[in-house]
């Protein structure tokens, strides 16, 4: 690809600062334009959409710059460990069991989706699913399974499994960004309508209002005007925690990998064990929850919560990066696969939730915690409000551990669909 117009991360910091400060300055008026334009779209997707176009007019580059590994591996972890510091563990387990339904429901959507997706493109144009040997299209699309049941992890192992050329390997990379992007932006247009979407589904919503009731009164009782000792005190939770998440992250990788056949196997179940970034996630969350049995848990009061959504807004513009619009139609078969998917996918979730009931967050997050991963079912979940974040996050650490093995029994089901 071309360079960039602008290479130089500090440079596209302060253009991602100015994206952000500009949506929440606009976002905030009550009178106007603006009222009526947030009133359609979430200020959240313009937080995705803006940087998605900088990207797409060649100003900035997510290939050219590390700032999403900076928000992924920094801020990301920091985040999860402010917005679960004032965690009611007891009350999200009152939340039941419809959260792990919807999580399955997507990842069984994944599963079946990319069969029935190629049988259907096959029908209008069977060189799109063809390939022959490590070019058939079926392996590639296994990388697109892994990411979208478990995380980087799993597309990596898939990759490794089925070894489908790496000279093609851009094009799945493509569907992965392009398609994913696009559904996550259609959720995050849903959560501005959610008590539509719940009235229509029939959901009881009540455990949910609880629990972000319970933690309002909560944040209400402790709440104080914070001191520069606040700061302090909350950045050092954070990034000290981050700090042990990365150490105890890195270690327990490489003794795993190390010292177990089955991690280090990437076509073994438990390969995910070998991430440090999995490790990093569970570690940070778990950090995060015993601080809540702490002392700590009123610095809520001071705005622990808010600074880790300043990091988890960053990460997604960070994520906005990756998608250059421009390039939906320079292989509109994939895409087409990639979008009758995903399209599955949500069919499958919408038809569940509306037999059992569940509230639209549970249909959001449990497809995120699939599609997006630890990255993004945070961000969704932090969208509805900051105190159910570590629903999100639970569930994509579970997608890392179902992640392999649903996107094998995908891969070869995508094998038997291009030979029909």
């Amino acid at each position: 690809m071309n360079d960039p117009l602008i290479s130089n991360d500090t440079v596209v910091f302060g253009l991602i600062a100015l994206c952000l400060g500009f949506i929440f300055y606009t976002s905030s008026r009550r009178t106007g334009f603006w009222k009526s334009f947030y009133s359609v779209v979430p200020a959240v997707l313009m937080c995705y959409l803006l940087p998605a176009i900088l990207a797409s007019l060649g100003i900035v580059s997510d290939e050219k710059s590390n700032l999403y590994f900076m928000a992924s591996r920094y801020l990301l972890p920091a985040a999860l460990v402010l917005m679960t510091l004032s965690i009611d563990l007891k009350a999200i387990l009152n939340l039941g069991s419809k959260a792990l339904i919807m999580f399955l429901t997507g990842s069984a959507g994944i599963i079946i989706g990319g069969p029935i997706a190629i049988l259907i493109v096959s029908i209008f144009s069977p060189e799109t699913v063809g390939g022959n040997d490590f070019d058939a299209i079926w392996r590639g699309l296994s990388t697109i399974a892994g990411s979208w049941i478990g995380g980087g992890a799993n597309q990596a192992a898939m990759l490794e499994i089925f070894q489908y050329n790496p000279e093609k390997y851009g094009g799945m990379v493509l569907i992965d960004i392009v398609v994913a992007n696009v559904w996550m932006a259609i959720i995050l247009l849903g959560v501005g309508r959610t008590k539509k979407i719940d009235k229509w589904l029939k959901a009881d919503t009540s455990a949910i209002e609880s629990l972000k009731i319970k933690v309002a009164h909560y944040t209400d009782k402790i709440t104080r005007v914070p001191t520069l000792n606040d700061y302090m005190v909350i950045l050092c939770f954070a990034f000290t925690a981050v700090g042990i998440a990365h150490f105890f992250g890195d270690y327990l990788s490489e003794i795993l990998t190390n010292s177990f056949a089955t991690v280090r196997d990437t076509k073994s179940f438990l390969s995910f064990l070998g991430s440090n970034f999995f490790w990093m996630v569970v570690i940070a969350t778990i950090l995060g929850i015993l601080l809540s049995f702490t002392k700590a848990k009123e610095y809520e009061g001071a705005g622990a919560s808010k600074i880790g959504s300043v990091f988890i807004y960053i990460l997604v513009a960070t994520i906005g990066m990756k998608m250059d619009l421009g390039m939906v139609l320079e292989n509109p078969g994939l895409i087409a696969i990639g979008f009758i998917w995903i399209g599955i996918h949500a069919g499958l979730l919408i038809l569940v939730a509306k037999i059992i009931k569940a509230p639209f967050f549970f249909l959001a997050v449990g497809s995120q915690a699939n599609v997006g991963g630890a990255a993004s079912a945070p961000v969704v979940a932090a969208e509805f409000h900051p105190s159910l974040t570590s629903v999100g996050v639970l569930l994509a650490v579970f997608g890392y551990v179902v992640g392999t093995g649903g996107a094998l029994l995908c891969a070869y089901l995508m094998e038997i669909a291009s030979k029909i």
